[in-house]
């Protein structure tokens, strides 16, 4: 004779195997995006060093008179940058040797494997309260909320290595350039961190911290826009496939092709990049050099670049950006989404 759980035995079990599945979640997510970042920064981590170097006031463009004679041409101004970006990768690796190319890529992935751990899985969780908080139904705002509430927490908690990288893939423009005479040579990324909190405090490790803020609108949109295109793409997929289907016996999908995520990822990217822009060459110009810098806040940086450079000093390195985020948005989410898969952890 069979036994019958009480209901109330039942009910305690379902929420107990809830909250395992939820925690296991949350870490599948944090490994995820732990390896697709180490993977994707490894890859263009030579493009993120030319992309610093022309955000920066110490980088100085080989070719004014071509880039300014091309300024009302849209297609010769897109070759020259690209091919700006091609001489800068190539003088790297003439002046300074190939290893050059990864200058900062310890911090970097130092920085990166926790904050896309971070913000993958505060993401996913967050996306789970939100769409609890609204009845089930996981909308756009719910992508929005999460999204921000990921890039504040993972802002927080990454801002003095991402300072630190700054600083160590700009020290040979700062000695050239003359124009941080009292620079100093950091030897290595914890004698950075070290001669930056004895010298500039606590605040001077989280400086462009107001900049990441701005730049959560880029993250917010790229995540918003991959999830709608996520549910578009997939959307279209099943339709096409009831279409074509007699009798409709395969139910829904529930993922997509490795090409259709990519697509999504470097869409969503891109436009989020470009709309986003000049908070990334705010916050490299905050942490560029030490106390007494000419940038000092977010608004006078950007009221100074205005300035003296015009509004293409705020978009000073898009190009080498560009080149290299959206690759990189492809490698980390076909990374994320393939663990995801295998582990039969993207079943949200």
């Amino acid at each position: 004779m069979s036994v019958v759980a009480p209901a109330n035995a039942r009910t305690v079990d379902a929420t107990v195997a809830k909250t395992r599945n939820h925690r296991d979640n949350f870490w599948l997510h944090f490994m995820a995006g732990g390896i697709g970042g180490t993977v994707g920064a490894s890859v263009t981590c030579p493009l993120e060093v030319v992309k610093t170097r022309m955000q920066s006031s110490l980088y100085q463009p080989q070719s004014v008179t071509a880039t300014a004679s091309a300024k009302f041409q849209p297609i010769r101004l897109i070759t020259d940058n690209i091919k700006s970006v091609g001489t800068a990768l190539k003088t790297i690796r003439q002046q300074e040797g190939i290893f050059a190319l990864w200058k900062g890529l310890g911090p970097n992935l130092v920085g990166v494997v926790p904050a896309r751990a971070i913000y993958f899985s505060s993401y996913n969780h967050g996306k789970q309260f939100y769409t609890s908080l609204n009845g089930g139904k996981e909308t756009s705002i719910v992508h929005m909320l999460s999204a921000a509430t990921a890039g504040m927490a993972t802002a927080l908690c990454t801002n003095p290595i991402w300072l630190v990288k700054t600083r160590m893939q700009l020290q040979n423009d700062a000695a050239k350039s003359g124009k941080l005479a009292n620079a100093v040579h950091y030897k290595n990324s914890f004698h950075c961190a070290q001669q930056v909190f004895r010298t500039e405090g606590i605040r001077g490790l989280y400086k462009g911290l107001s900049a990441s803020f701005l730049g959560l609108s880029e993250s917010t949109l790229q995540f918003v826009l991959y999830e709608y295109f996520k549910q578009q793409l997939l959307h279209s997929k099943n339709e096409q496939a009831r279409l074509s289907s007699a009798t409709n016996t395969t139910g829904t999908q529930k993922n997509l092709e490795w090409f259709n995520t990519i697509g999504a990822a470097a869409s969503a990217k891109l436009i989020a990049a470009i709309a986003t822009y000049p908070h990334e060459v705010l916050r490299t110009r905050l942490r560029e050099s030490a106390g007494g810098g000419r940038y000092t806040g977010l608004v006078q940086s950007a009221v100074l670049i205005y300035r003296e450079e015009g509004m293409g000093g705020l978009y000073g390195g898009m190009t080498a950006h560009l080149l290299r985020v959206v690759p990189n948005a492809c490698i980390l989410f076909g990374t994320v989404e393939f663990i995801l898969a295998v582990a039969g952890g993207n079943e949200k």
